[in-house]
């Protein structure tokens, strides 16, 4: 089936993007580890200006710097390193004219590091703008891909029974709203019908609203939102991107699991991918992580998240899980591209998109992991964008 699009791609300020209310105990019926896993711990910044701490305003020397310390200016979950992080091999190195297109490529579009991991071992890796490789960087939107992540552990753990199920199933304080009728799957591919304007540079848009949901509703402000909405197409028949039904998505685990999306992606993720730096995500004013946005990894931990995909996610997701949610569930014509579960989908591969230049891309016949993090001068840039997929299809086409 065709979808008509909207292609909008962006984030809400990260103190706006919140979820509802919900109380956390422990997961009933989750398998625990065979041994205790570390604490995962919350982590409180000082107090700042809220003047400081809208994202989208920050001047380049601000982001360059601050992308990389996220934790110091906004509260969130700490997560521990994997017990066992999974050694990332080096590699024969890509052949030098290529590695310099890449460098060119690093300073033309304002990349703070780039990985390439090519048959099992790293062929190139590279730091620029202070970043160094035991350092974090912020993901934005690329976070929407984890969270997808963890409804597939939670439907393999039973916490959810079907992606059919009806968001009102687990977010109750929705019924009688235009999510009434509204399945799991088509929050997951954005194509719930809802109506949903992600325009940043509009002030009245949906998701510049947020901040106002969160000032009259505090904790429940996602769910107040989402209430109001009106439904523009029929269910499944209209694909429109919302930062704010990606949310959803992470209320729907969290409500399911009785955990944060960070403590259940200790066990999902964390864990089973190997991890070596930890996982730093931001959490919303109820105290839950924040669904669309805002986890911090190092470059190698990013292209972890990568293998963890292009290998299948081994027994922490339904068998197949990946193949499907990395397919074009949604296609946007006949260009090859599309949108899967919170996965981007191009032609012969998929990935993870965040604003400012944040990307994991996934070409899995040449188990190929492209991972770049990045402060570019504007939240999105198609010209940068296409940059990227240009030297990924390079790099793909080497032995």
């Amino acid at each position: 089936m065709k979808f008509t699009t909207q292609a909008l791609m962006g984030l809400a300020l990260p103190g706006a993007l919140v979820l509802s209310a919900c109380s956390y105990g422990s997961a009933a019926g989750l398998e625990q580890p065979s041994a205790p896993l570390a604490a995962v711990e919350m982590v409180q910044p000082p107090q700042r200006d809220p003047s400081e701490l809208q994202v989208l305003f920050w001047n380049d020397e601000q982001r360059s710097a601050r992308f990389r310390d996220m934790e110091s200016w906004f509260a969130g979950h700490e997560v521990p390193a994997a017990s066992t992080p999974r050694a990332l091999v080096e590699g024969e190195p890509l052949p030098a004219p290529l590695a310099q297109e890449i460098r060119q490529a690093m300073a033309q579009t304002g990349a703070a590091g780039v990985m390439v991991h090519k048959g099992g071992t790293v062929r190139f890796e590279d730091y620029a703008l202070g970043l160094t490789a035991d350092q974090r960087w912020t993901s934005f939107s690329v976070a929407k891909s984890f969270t997808s992540t963890l409804l597939g552990a939670a439907v393999k753990d039973g916490f959810i029974a079907s992606l059919d199920d009806p968001v009102t199933q687990y977010v109750p304080g929705l019924a009688g709203s235009a999510y009434d009728g509204v399945s799991v799957r088509q929050i997951a591919t954005m194509t719930s019908g809802v109506a949903w304007d992600e325009d940043y540079t509009d002030p009245g848009s949906d998701v510049a609203q947020m901040n106002r949901f969160v000032v009259e509703y505090g904790p429940d402000a996602i769910v107040a939102q989402m209430r109001e909405l009106e439904r523009e197409a029929e269910p499944g028949t209209k694909w429109v991107y919302k930062t704010g039904e990606t949310n959803l998505i992470g209320l729907v685990v969290e409500n399911a699991v009785g955990l944060p999306l960070a403590e259940y992606a200790q066990e999902n993720i964390v864990e089973p991918a190997g991890f070596a730096g930890g996982l730093f995500w931001m959490v919303d004013p109820r105290g839950g992580n924040i669904g669309g946005c805002c986890l911090s990894l190092t470059l190698g931990d990013y292209t972890r998240m990568g293998l963890f995909a292009l290998e299948g996610g081994g027994d922490t997701v339904p068998e197949g899980w990946f193949a499907e949610a990395g397919d074009s569930l949604v296609d946007f014509g006949t260009s090859g591209f599309g949108y899967g579960y919170q996965w981007w989908t191009y032609p012969g591969a998929f990935g993870a998109q965040g604003i400012f230049g944040q990307s994991i891309t996934i070409v899995p016949s040449e188990e190929l992991v492209l991972t770049v993090v990045s402060n570019w001068p504007t939240a999105t840039s198609g010209e940068n964008r296409a940059i990227w997929q240009g030297v990924a299809a390079k790099i793909a086409a080497i032995d």
